[in-house]
């Protein structure tokens, strides 16, 4: 990962570094360099690289998204030889910018992947040796250093690497813009947002191909930052529960609209929100009669400013008549002129994408082969199959999510297990799911009314709480006045049920250690503990973890004691939370659980899903380099949440 494209760059590739020919069609690996001074080698599946603190930019922490994509690449491209081979996808891209399948240059025929912002390399290498049907890899970088890295890299692997991959000093955009069609798999990974990059993406995807995408920019994506989102993405977000499946369908969105420019649609085969980051992986098929159709694909959200109540209203419809389709604008108003249940106006986001953001068939197949391969071929196997369970399991036309505690956090009342909340959907009519962005998400096609229906038949059967009533002008107060619609049943169907008692597979594992985001190459690396670093300024024990606290941010509610300066020694139970669990007990036990027993999304947007229990010591943001986990850095730590003050006050 780079940022090399935003820097410009030579108005043609060029090629850092290139096997030697000769030994290509010989297909003999020249002997591997020796290690040069000061370097380690990391190894990751079956590629090494050679690293030197953070000259070159490598984050441990995006194992799963690498594993993942070596995994569905695989499944893409045996589904591309199979539709080549029936005639369903014609075998035609445009070889341009020093040809698409090998030959002159003496790499072999096959599928062309570009890698536009490739760093050290690693990913390259790792689908040269992973993933025998490529037949030739652009490892692309604007960066100098990175080329270097990548050509050190390339020699020291040898084999399939060396005749596979071509690096290039380039700007990406330049690369793709010069390549038209010409890849039938384009792959970004860049530091913060993709926005600027894929204009140039959906015009270099052959048709049929595959098109990669990840964005860490998540604040943004996710309502903290939303002028920022407005600014890159085109889009509005909205900050609730569900932000990490709309950052999903923001960025969808964006790639649709881009796309939508030069004929293109876009077919989502797998979107996940993960840690800290999202991963798409999209098809893109040149349709200028499905064009037509994409307002209808996109929607505009509205949402409650007084509860967690959501609509979604079609930017554009279709109708048939006399056997012929009108596309027209949607219709509308798609709501009243006052929310319905607590009487507040709306905030208005999007346009988002509203339609499957995952092909059930593709990830079925993508889950058998993360199976079959196990830990020996994707280290993060058991993460990335809770994720792709959890995928398979959600509803594919219900956009977005309700967060069960937070519903119940608004009316004041211990929410019930996850099970018997979805059972009362099913009872009255409806189909319900979980989500893999949120282990508290309740999918439905249940209207907004019927949610609230069911909360307030909860609410009686256990007991109004006297703050949720207190004032009567509250929303907490206006939504338990009303009178619920329906009887619910809370009784525990089958079809409601997230898994089976002997279904023992994790779906939310836990993170190690300082698994997260990562500085910038070329800048010191704060973000993990470094060696030979001192432990901090202060003597408080605990205040941060490893590395020097950087300055809260700001005082929270109930949570106003100082944390000391920078990291002291840890305590051991916030360490202990944070130790990489043993497969299959990782997991939050039981989706239905008590608060303190779940996993609740951050709601800062950008943050690692983490149990609640550590948010009470985060304080107003932690160390500049610590794990905050025992308050943060030189700021307001204390308490935290104001829940948690609450809590600990009546124990």
């Amino acid at each position: 990962m780079s940022d090399a494209a935003d820097k410009g760059g030579p108005s043609e590739p060029v090629a850092a570094s290139d096997a030697a020919p000769a030994a290509a069609a010989a297909n003999t690996a020249p002997a591997k360099p020796e290690i040069p001074e000061g370097y380690k080698i990391l190894k990751e599946g079956k590629a090494s690289i050679l690293q030197k603190g953070n000259e070159v930019f490598y984050n441990e922490a995006q194992v799963t998204n690498r594993d993942l994509s070596v995994a569905a690449l695989r499944i893409f491209l045996r589904r591309r030889q199979q539709e080549i081979e029936s005639g369903v996808l014609k075998k035609g891209r445009k070889e341009k910018g020093g040809g698409g399948g090998g030959g002159s240059d003496g790499r072999p025929r096959g599928p062309r992947l570009l890698e536009g912002l490739a760093a050290s390399g690693l990913r390259s290498i790792r689908y040269a040796l992973e993933v025998p049907e490529l037949g030739r890899i652009d490892a692309n970088d604007l960066d100098k250093d990175a080329v270097s890295a990548m050509s050190r890299n390339v020699a020291l692997n040898g084999g399939d690497a060396a005749v596979k991959i071509r690096v290039l000093c380039s700007d990406a955009r330049l690369t793709m813009l010069q390549n038209p069609g010409a890849y039938d798999v384009v792959d970004l990974d860049p530091y913060g947002t993709p926005a600027n990059l894929l204009d140039s993406a959906v015009q270099s995807v052959s048709d049929g191909g595959l098109l990669m995408v990840t964005a860490t920019d998540m604040a943004n994506l996710c309502g903290n930052n939303s002028t920022a989102c407005w600014a890159n993405y085109g889009i509005y977000p909205v900050h609730r529960s569900y932000c990490h499946e709309m950052a999903l369908r923001i960025v969808l969105a964006c790639i649709e609209t881009h796309a939508a420019r030069y004929k293109r649609r876009i077919v989502p085969l797998l979107s996940l929100s993960v840690d800290f980051y999202v991963r798409l992986f999209v098809r893109v098929y040149t349709s200028p009669n499905d064009v037509k159709d994409s307002p209808s694909r996109l929607a505009y959200l509205w949402q409650s400013s007084g509860c967690d109540s959501f609509w979604l209203q079609p930017v554009g419809q279709k109708k048939q008549h006399n056997g012929s389709s009108k596309f027209m604008p949607g219709s509308g108003p798609a709501v009243e002129p006052r929310c319905p249940d607590t009487g507040s106006g709306y905030i208005m986001g999007g346009p988002i994408w509203a339609g499957p953001i995952h092909d059930g068939g593709f990830v079925s197949e993508l889950l058998k082969e993360v199976e079959t391969g196990g830990t020996n071929s994707y280290a993060q196997a058991v993460k990335v199959r809770g994720y792709l369970l959890s995928a398979s399991q959600e509803l594919p036309d219900a956009p977005l999510y309700y967060n069960l505690h937070d519903i119940c956090k608004m009316v004041r009342i211990t929410p019930p297990k996850s099970d018997v909340f979805r059972s009362a959907l099913v009872h009255a009519g409806y189909r319900v799911s979980g989500s893999h962005a949120c282990p508290l998400a309740i999918k439905t096609d249940a209207p907004p009314s019927v949610v609230w229906d069911v909360v307030r038949c909860w609410v009686r059967r256990n007991g109004v709480s006297a703050a949720a009533v207190k004032d009567p002008d509250s929303y907490s107060a206006k939504l338990l006045a009303k009178e619920p619609s329906i009887q619910a049943n809370f009784s525990v169907v089958a079809s409601a049920m997230a898994r089976t008692k002997e279904d023992k597979t994790p779906r939310f594992v836990h993170n190690p250690a300082y698994w997260g985001p990562k500085a910038r190459h070329g800048r010191p690396d704060q973000t993990r503990p470094q060696q030979g670093e001192q432990q901090g300024e202060g003597a408080s024990n605990g205040a941060g973890g490893s590395g020097r606290g950087g300055r809260g941010g700001g005082r929270r509610d109930k949570g106003r004691g100082r944390g000391g300066r920078g990291g002291g020694e840890a305590a051991p139970a916030a360490a202990a939370t944070e130790e990489q669990p043993a497969p299959g007990q990782g997991e939050v036990q039981g989706e239905g659980q008590q608060q303190q027993q779940e996993v609740a999304v951050a709601e800062n947007g950008g943050g690692v899903k983490r149990p609640v229990e550590e948010e009470a010591g985060a304080g107003a943001g932690g160390g500049e380099g610590g794990s905050a986990v025992e308050g943060g850095g030189e700021g307001d730590g204390g308490e935290g949440t104001e829940r948690e003050a609450k809590r600990q006050k009546a124990e």
